[in-house]
C-alpha cells in the first residue's frame, strides 16, 4: 500500500510525531485549519497501525446516550479502541473541544479534564501510546501531558507539492514561489479549490490564471471598486516626483515578485500624503485601489469613530491587510480625524497597529495616510520610524495645468475641444487640477444656460474666463470657511467626513 501524498511542511510534522512515538504516551498534533493534520493522522496510522477515531465514531457512540454526555461518549469510544490496540489516534478533537471548553451555554462547562485526564493515566500504565489532533487549544489535562508537534505554516514548496496532486504536470507551468508572495497564508483547502477552479474554468493553467482566481475569489479588499473612479497613476500630471516614488517604494515591492524576492524589497510601512485640497491625494487613492484590487483596503470617514464598532473594523481591516500581504491601507483625511484632539484612543491603538507591522506576516503592509494639514496629525504617529515617506502634493506649474486643462477641454468636446487656452491658462495661475476640471464643467453649464435661453452664445473662452472667475470667488469663501471652521472645531470639533469612493466626496 503506497503511502499518501504529504507536503514537506506535513512530513516534518509526521517525522517529528515518529521521533516523540519513542519518548512518551501522550502526543498532540496541532496546525491551522487545512494544514492536512488528518492527512498526517492517517499515513501515521498506516505506517504504525493501530486505531483512527474521528467525530463521527463519538457522534455513532453519542446517538445511544444522553445529548449532554458526550464526555462519557469520547472516554468510552477512545477507551476502548486503547484496549484493543497499542496505538489510539485521536483525529477533530478541537470539535469536542470547542463543543464542552469554549461554548459557555455547555452546562457541563470543562467537564471534558476529567475523561482526558483518566485516559493519559490509562495510557501511561499500560503500555499504550495516544496521538491527539487540534487546533489552537487543548483540554489543560492534555497540555500538560502531550508532546505537541505543529504542522508550520505552508511555504512555496508546500504549495507545489500540493498542487501536484490535483494538477499533475500542469503543476509545473506555476511559479508557486510568485504564488506564496502574492498570497502567503493559503491553507490546502484553498490550494485543491484555486487548481479544481483552473483546471476546469480557468482557460491555460498558468501563474496568471491562478492568481487572478485568488484576486477574485479569496482576496477581498472593502472597497467596492465599480463605485471608485476609474484612474490610472499614468494620468495623473504635474505630480510626476510623487508618482515615481509610489512606483518604487509600494508598486514595485508589491508587484514584481522576481525583482522583490531577490532583494527582499517591501512596501513603505508608512506613507503620508499631504497637500492642500484638490491637488489629487484622493485621486491617488482611487488609482491605487484599481491598480491593486484585492490588495487595497480603506478606512475613512465612514468609519464611525470613537465606538466599540469603530474599533472593530478597524481591526478588522488591518488582520484582512495582513491576511493579504503584501497590502496598502489607505487612511484618507487622516488629519480630519485627528484634528479636534479627542481621538486619542484611536491614534494609540493607530500606534500599535502600526508597529505590530513589524513582525514577518505584517511586515509587507504598508499604512499610507493623506492630510490636508500635517500639524494636525499627532506627533508620534508621523515621527520617523512610522511614517517613513512624506510625498508633498504640490500645486500643478504652469505646464501641467495646460495638459490637465487641454485634457479636460478635450474630453468636455464640441466647440470647448477647440478653445483657445492661453488666456485661460494665465488666469489659472495657484489653481489644482480638481479646480481646472470645475472650470470647465462650469463652463460648460455657462455656455449650455445660453442655448436654451436665447439660442445664442459666445466663445468658449469667455465662458471659461468666467467660470475661473467663479472657482476663485469660491476658493476664497472656501478658505474664509475654513478659518471660521477651525477656529469653532477648538470648542466643538466635529467627526464627519465622507467616504472617498462614493458620491458627494471630496477632491482632497
Amino acid at each position: 500500500m503506497t503511502g499518501l501524498h504529504l507536503s514537506p511542511a506535513q512530513a516534518s510534522a509526521l517525522e517529528t510525531l515518529k521521533r516523540g512515538l519513542r519518548v512518551g504516551p501522550v502526543l498532540a498534533l496541532g496546525g491551522e485549519t487545512g494544514r492536512g493534520k488528518s492527512t498526517v493522522l492517517a499515513e501515521l496510522q498506516r505506517e504504525l497501525g493501530g486505531a483512527l477515531l474521528r467525530i463521527s465514531d463519538l457522534l455513532e457512540r453519542n446517538a445511544t446516550n444522553h445529548p449532554l454526555a458526550l464526555e462519557e461518549s469520547f472516554f468510552d469510544v477512545v477507551l476502548t479502541a486503547l484496549k484493543k490496540e497499542r496505538t489510539v489516534l485521536v483525529d477533530d478533537m478541537q470539535l469536542l473541544q470547542d463543543m464542552t471548553c469554549c461554548h459557555h451555554a455547555y452546562p457541563r462547562l470543562r467537564w471534558l479534564e476529567a475523561p482526558a485526564l483518566a485516559l493519559c493515566d490509562y495510557a501511561a500504565e499500560n503500555g499504550k501510546t495516544l496521538v491527539f489532533c487540534y487546533g489552537s487549544s487543548l483540554p489543560a489535562s492534555l497540555h500538560e501531558r502531550a508532546i505537541k508537534v505543529m504542522i508550520p505554516r505552508f511555504r512555496s514548496d508546500d504549495y507545489e507539492s500540493l498542487a501536484r496532486v490535483w494538477l499533475g504536470e500542469a503543476a509545473e507551468k506555476i511559479d508557486f514561489a510568485k504564488v506564496y508572495r502574492f498570497a502567503p497564508k493559503l491553507n490546502a483547502h484553498q490550494l485543491r479549490a484555486a487548481c479544481e477552479w483552473v483546471r476546469e474554468f480557468g482557460g491555460p493553467v498558468d501563474t496568471g490564471s491562478f492568481i487572478e482566481y485568488l484576486r477574485s475569489q479569496r482576496l477581498t479588499s472593502n472597497v467596492d471598486l465599480e463605485e471608485v473612479q476609474q484612474v490610472d497613476l499614468r494620468d495623473l500630471v504635474g505630480v510626476d516626483e510623487v508618482i515615481r516614488n509610489l512606483e518604487i517604494h509600494i508598486a514595485l515591492p508589491l508587484e514584481n515578485d522576481q525583482l522583490a524576492n531577490e532583494l527582499n524589497l517591501r512596501p513603505k510601512r508608512g506613507v503620508l500624503l499631504y497637500g492642500p485640497p484638490g491637488k489629487g491625494k484622493t485621486t491617488i487613492g482611487r488609482a491605487l485601489a484599481h491598480r491593486l484590487k484585492g490588495k487595497f483596503f480603506l478606512i475613512d470617514g465612514t468609519f464611525i469613530a470613537g465606538t466599540g464598532e469603530f474599533y472593530m473594523r478597524v481591526h478588522q481591516v488591518f488582520e484582512a491587510a495582513k491576511e493579504n500581504a503584501p497590502a496598502v491601507i489607505f487612511i484618507d483625511d487622516a488629519d480630519a480625524i485627528f484634528e479636534g484632539g479627542e481621538q486619542q484612543g484611536l491614534y494609540r491603538y493607530l500606534l500599535t497597529m502600526l508597529d505590530g507591522l513589524e513582525s514577518e506576516s505584517a511586515g509587507r503592509v504598508c499604512v499610507m495616510m493623506t492630510a490636508m494639514e500635517v500639524g494636525h496629525l499627532p506627533l508620534a504617529l508621523v515621527r520617523s520610524g512610522r511614517v517613513e515617506l512624506w510625498l508633498e502634493m504640490t500645486l500643478p506649474d504652469a505646464e501641467a495645468r495646460r495638459t490637465i486643462l487641454r485634457a479636460q477641454l478635450l474630453k468636455a468636446g464640441g466647440a470647448f475641444a477647440l478653445a483657445e487656452d492661453a488666456r485661460v491658462l494665465a488666469a489659472t495661475d495657484g489653481f489644482t487640477g480638481a479646480d481646472l476640471k470645475r472650470v470647465v464643467e462650469d463652463a460648460k453649464s455657462l455656455y449650455a444656460f445660453d442655448r436654451a435661453q436665447s439660442g445664442e452664445t459666445f466663445e468658449t473662452e469667455a465662458y471659461l474666463l468666467r467660470a475661473i472667475e467663479g472657482v476663485a470667488l469660491n476658493k476664497a469663501r472656501y478658505a474664509e470657511a475654513e478659518a471660521g471652521a477651525r477656529a469653532k472645531a477648538a470648542v466643538a470639533p466635529q467627526n464627519h467626513w465622507s467616504f472617498f469612493g462614493m458620491p458627494g466626496m471630496g477632491e482632497g
